[in-house]
């Protein structure tokens, strides 16, 4: 893969983009466990609610704080290499779950998943968009749909694997980690390359965007439809199960394997936002996935087990769709500063997922894991802001 540059272009990036969509896969099961071993970390160290939703504070917030800064750096010098390192992280993290003696080493566990993230989302982002064709909604999706597949396998493993063997089995998913390091290292060689390239060609001058204060209404807005869809989310991933226990009395494999259902819903949805927003535009995509969503989620907290399973895939399929759509959005809004773009979104998926966790663990230990859900349930109404956006030849002109 490292002389892809010289390659034709019609078969490389393609290549590429498979490539970093699998490394992302990779390491989305890795994080994904942590999440989906909770009920199994809950009943060997006696957590609260609250201990839960700190430990996915942990987690997401190392890497909402840092993917901002590592987007912003290699937007003026690119750092190819730094893919393999977040992996590496993400691998001592995962490690680390596997032999901690105590809450305090789970939550240092949690970190280095982290900041593994934060270092391999804005760069892997960019790989994308660069391998994209000018089909920047398919490549971001294509990207985003390994990392869905990843955390929708994350619970069937641990539900087959880790509960079945414990947690010191969760140290076998070294061996995916040091695989996902071993193609990072040949994408890096690729994007090394093609930025050489670029780097030597001179540079388009930039097209006149819109004015500064419609691009910053426009950003705010994305931060709260983002917040809208990832504290709704972060309801499902972590607390999911929990309801589902409580709820219809299910065993903590059954309430996985509904887990799963969710994230694969997920995953389709991301690959059918990017299509659906390369041919009629990303904003179509955001009013539909945000607002569209609002009658499922009210409906799910009130229904029997069936309807709760099929209500969450199509949850899991609509509302996850957004997301391709508001990084390419964003990304047309900044033009020049798609590693910027990515660690701010990336890193407020999981910053807002981390906070919303931790405040729903608190709701739950004290109103109950039922009212979680009805009170999250209206959240997707946030989706209305989305009039607030410009429209597609404002963003064009």
């Amino acid at each position: 893969m490292s002389d892809a540059a010289a390659t034709p272009a019609a078969k490389t990036p393609w290549l590429v983009l498979v490539a970093i969509s699998l490394c992302h896969m990779i390491n989305d099961i890795m994080q994904s466990l942590l999440a989906a071993i909770y009920p199994l970390l809950a009943l060997e160290f006696d957590l609260a609610f609250w201990q839960i939703g700190l430990m996915t504070f942990a987690f997401q917030v190392t890497a909402s704080l840092l993917q901002p800064l590592v987007g912003l750096i290699p937007d003026r010098r690119p750092m190819p290499q730094s893919l393999p390192v977040g992996m590496g992280s993400t691998l001592l993290g995962v490690g680390l779950l596997a032999i901690a003696p105590s809450y305090a080493g789970l939550l240092a566990g949690a970190m280095l998943i982290g900041i593994g993230s934060a270092v391999f989302h804005p760069e892997a982002s960019r790989v994308a968009r660069l391998a994209s064709g000018g089909r920047f909604g398919t490549a971001q999706s294509l990207f985003q749909v390994g990392g869905n597949a990843g955390s929708a396998l994350g619970p069937l493993l641990a539900a087959f694997i880790v509960v079945p063997l414990g947690r010191p089995s969760v140290a076998a998913f070294a061996v995916l980690a040091l695989v996902g390091m071993v193609l990072l290292n040949r994408v890096g060689a690729w994007y090394g390359s093609l930025a050489r390239a670029q780097a030597r060609a001179a540079r388009p001058a930039p097209r006149p965007g819109l004015p500064r204060r419609s691009v910053s209404l426009a950003i705010a807005v994305l931060i709260m439809l983002t917040f809208s869809k990832n504290a709704y989310t972060a309801s499902i991933t972590s607390y999911y199960t929990f309801f589902l226990i409580d709820r219809f009395d299910l065993g903590i494999e059954v309430a996985q394997q509904m887990l799963f259902l969710f994230l694969a819903a997920t995953a389709a949805g991301v690959m059918l936002g990017g299509l659906i927003g390369d041919r009629f535009g990303p904003l179509v995509v955001i009013w539909t996935s945000i607002l569209g969503v609002l009658p499922l989620t009210l409906m799910l907290p009130h229904v029997g087990l069936v309807a709760t399973g099929v209500l969450s895939v199509a949850i899991g399929v609509i509302i996850a769709s957004a997301f391709p759509a508001i990084v390419v959005y964003a990304q047309a809004l900044l033009p020049g500063r798609v590693g910027l773009v990515a660690g701010i979104f990336f890193g407020l998926a999981f910053g807002m997922g981390g906070i919303a966790a931790a405040a729903l663990g608190v709701l739950a230990d004290a109103r109950g894991i039922a009212w979680v859900f009805q009170a999250c349930a209206v959240l997707p109404a946030l989706g209305l802001l989305t009039i607030f956006l410009p429209g597609r030849a404002r963003l064009a002109s």
